[in-house]
């Protein structure tokens, strides 16, 4: 009998669940906002049951090519005088087509028959309002194309539809006109249609005038770092580009300065930042340095940050910011089930900016552990370590990635981790222990005796050394001397040829001769002990090149400047004496560079 009774029950259940729901679309009321670069869809939809199963869940189609710009995505349902979130996600039915993507939204309550139910679903796409032409001149205002379909595409008939788009500005080039279409002023109407199947489309494309600022952050990264002491410092890394039609031809400040609606209506030149309540520490910077082109106002409830890149941002022009600020800790953390619970918003602060790739990192003291984070939309998140002063193991690092971010993220997500306030003691115990031993160093090092005994081998060959290094430098100096003499030598060659005076060469040439030989006489037992120290092994071989080097130079000079006197005496012709003394003032030329050179390879050694 008990398996009669289950065979019975697994019948009944297979029975109900062969029972579908059938879904109609009894009216749909659409709204297409443009007036900015981001495209805000809100779709009422009243929903009705006319299959005798129970509907749980309401299938949502989006076109791949609006799908791929699918910012975001929520359906309300009002219940008396609340509204209540319901839950979507990406399905793949059974009955799906290839060129839709599919989401499911999750009823409060199950739709039995004959039951109506009507939700509000919000969309947001980004990247889909197109620039046409994608190059426009200063003076040109910014046109642009937007394409969707008149009819709202779903997998459920529709009784009744209507469509309004609504424009920044009155100015429409052109748009599709079909049945029941009307232009008025701002906006479009069309609509109402009657009994349309399931997956019925009708193309449409507007184009219109839309000035608003296109400004889209290719990457920004916002780091949160918690300090305990009491404060939350946020540092946002800008990357920002204007997405609108490219900027052809060149730029005219003064037509910018002077009619700005004429002479660069498509630009921007400033952003406004929405900052937490109480901010403090407000700074703004670009890659150059400081800007100051930026104003703040606060109060208790809000605090505004206008801030303006060096230059205006035309289609296709980029620059890259910095905007950092603090906030009280006390705002932000709270405790929560024996944890401390970081609540945060997540998204961009400026008014009308379109995020492609957003990293939020959320900097933890260091001893955090049991760390977790939920967010009020799908994310990518791991876990990295940042060291900053006086760390020991790092501070844990959470990073959300997200893509494709509009205003409608700036969402608070929660963080959160379990932390031990004594570890906040750690970081003064060890400065006050480093100060503590430093100052102990100290003392210990001025009374005692540190000197190394003068009878000891090291002590002996240190002075050995310092002396040999002394001689080398005696030796280098007497050289360096000799050259000298040698430069004064040729000096007075070039006075002989431009004055003619031969007895004054004669004398510079005799004095020269006996300071050579009186340098010579030193540079004598220097080398000698030079020679003889086992200190100065390496070092000898240069030193006595050098020495020799020296010696044939002063031979070649004396020979040379005796040569050009002679010749002078005998009034010989410029060549005539050039040709005399062309060998010798090729070797001498040498002999300098030689010379030049083991000086040196001794000041290496």
């Amino acid at each position: 009998m008990a398996f009669r009774f289950h065979l019975l029950f697994l019948l009944i259940a297979i029975v109900s669940a062969s029972v579908q729901a059938e879904l109609t679309l009894s009216k749909v009321d659409r709204k297409i906002d443009l007036t900015s670069h981001i495209v805000r869809v809100t779709s009422t939809l009243k929903l009705e049951n006319l299959g005798p199963g129970v509907a749980s869940e309401v299938l949502l189609a989006v076109p791949d090519y609006q799908a791929n710009n699918l910012a975001d995505l929520r359906a309300v349902i009002n219940e008396g005088k609340s509204s209540i979130v319901l839950h979507i996600e990406h399905v793949s039915p059974e009955v799906s087509r290839p060129e839709f993507t599919f989401y499911s939204i999750s009823l409060t309550k199950g739709l039995e028959k004959g039951q109506s139910v009507t939700l509000d679903v919000f969309s947001a796409f980004t990247h889909s309002v197109i620039p046409f032409p994608e190059e426009i001149t200063q003076a040109d205002s910014q046109l642009v194309l937007y394409k969707d379909s008149a009819y709202f595409v779903s997998p459920y008939a529709v009784k009744v539809q209507t469509l309004r788009i609504k424009f920044p500005s009155a100015r429409v080039e052109s748009y599709t006109n079909i049945q029941n279409t009307k232009l008025n002023g701002t906006s479009i109407r069309y609509g109402p249609y009657e009994n349309l199947p399931p997956f019925s489309s009708s193309p449409i494309t507007v184009h219109f005038e839309n000035n608003r600022p296109f400004a889209v952050a290719k990457q920004l990264v916002r780091e949160i770092e918690i300090s305990h002491w009491g404060n939350v410092q946020v540092t946002e890394d800008y990357r920002l580009f204007h997405g609108g039609a490219l900027n052809k031809g060149g730029f005219s400040r003064i037509n910018y300065q002077s009619r700005q609606v004429i002479g660069g209506i498509s630009s921007f030149r400033s952003l406004l930042a929405r900052l937490p309540p109480r901010a403090h520490s407000v700074y703004y910077r670009d890659e150059i340095g400081n800007i100051s082109t930026s104003h703040l106002w606060g109060d208790s409830r809000k605090t505004e940050l206008e801030i303006e890149p060096r230059y205006p941002m035309f289609g296709g022009w980029r620059t890259s910011f910095t905007i950092g600020y603090g906030l009280p800790l006390h705002d932000f953390l709270f405790e929560s089930e024996g944890k401390h619970l970081l609540d945060i918003t997540f998204g961009c602060p400026m008014d009308e900016v379109v995020i492609d790739e957003l990293f939020v990192k959320v900097v933890l003291p260091e001893g955090s552990k049991d760390i977790s984070a939920s967010t009020p939309f799908p994310t990518k998140q791991w876990q990295e370590v940042k060291f900053s002063h006086l760390d020991i193991v790092g501070r844990p690092v959470v990073v959300l990635q997200k893509t494709n971010v509009v205003p409608e993220h700036n969402l608070h997500f929660q963080v959160h981790y379990r932390f031990n306030n004594l570890s906040l003691l750690m970081e003064p115990m060890m400065l006050i222990s480093g100060f503590f031993f430093l100052f102990v160093s100290c003392i210990v090092y001025m009374r005692i005796d540190m000197s190394i005994s003068k009878t000891s081998a090291s002590y002996q060959a240190k002075l050995q050394w310092e002396e040999m290094q002394a001689t080398v430098q005696q030796v280098r100096g007497i050289i360096g001397r000799c050259l000298a003499i040698h430069d004064k030598l040729d000096a007075s060659l070039r006075d002989l040829s431009r004055t003619g005076d031969v007895q004054q060469c004669k004398a510079t040439r005799k004095a020269a001769d006996g300071m050579l030989k009186e340098l010579s006489k030193e540079l004598k037992p220097l080398l000698g002990v030079l020679q003889s120290s086992p200190q100065a092994s390496q070092i000898w071989p240069k030193v006595e090149e050098l020495a020799v080097k020296e010696r044939e130079m002063q031979e070649r000079l004396m020979l040379k400047h005796s040569m050009v006197v002679d010749s002078f005496e005998k009034k010989s012709g410029g060549r005539d004496i050039e040709n005399r003394i062309a060998s010798h003032q090729q070797k001498i030329s040498a002999l300098k560079h030689e010379i030049d050179d083991l000086l040196d390879a001794i000041d290496e050694i």
